[in-house]
């Protein structure tokens, strides 16, 4: 197994993050986590700038996970599967954390806890990418030709 490099993409989603997250002090977190290679702040990383900072970064920095901590995988978790495909990426070596909805909009009137609990998102998100692990077709095929398997 390769070394895992992962990089890390806090969006301020203009005011809706940054006016209650302290963003720069996110990224700052982001990269003492273990494995972050890379770790930056974008104004939206929706944006056709933002996405395109994402292919950058995975191509210079030669990274191999991806975490964005933005808003809602609900409307943006394909989009930056997609971006990860596009740069050469497994769309399953992505994890989002969603510090929009659960941090900001909830904790709009106390911004130092904001900050503290998207640093945990950012944390946990971090840590399931360093854990994820592209599965062999080999694998795959074994549990499709199995009549028995049931998902759950």
């Amino acid at each position: 197994m390769s070394e895992v490099r992962i990089g890390v993409f806090v969006c301020h989603c203009g005011r809706n993050i940054g006016a209650y997250i302290d963003v720069p002090q996110v990224v700052e977190y982001a990269r003492g986590l273990p494995d972050v290679v890379h770790a930056e702040h974008n104004l939206f990383t929706c944006s056709v700038e933002g996405t395109s900072a994402i292919k950058k970064a995975i191509e210079e920095h030669n990274l191999n996970r991806v975490v964005v901590a933005s808003c809602t995988p609900r409307t943006h978790e394909a989009l930056f599967r997609s971006v990860c495909v596009e740069a050469g990426l497994n769309r399953y070596l992505f994890e989002m954390a969603n510090i929009r909805d659960q941090c900001s909009w909830v904790h709009m009137e106390c911004p130092s806890e904001a900050t503290e609990k998207a640093k945990g998102l950012v944390a946990s998100a971090v840590a399931k990418a360093r854990l994820a692990a592209v599965l062999s077709s080999h694998w795959w095929r074994n549990i499709r030709d199995d009549r028995s398997f049931k998902p759950s």
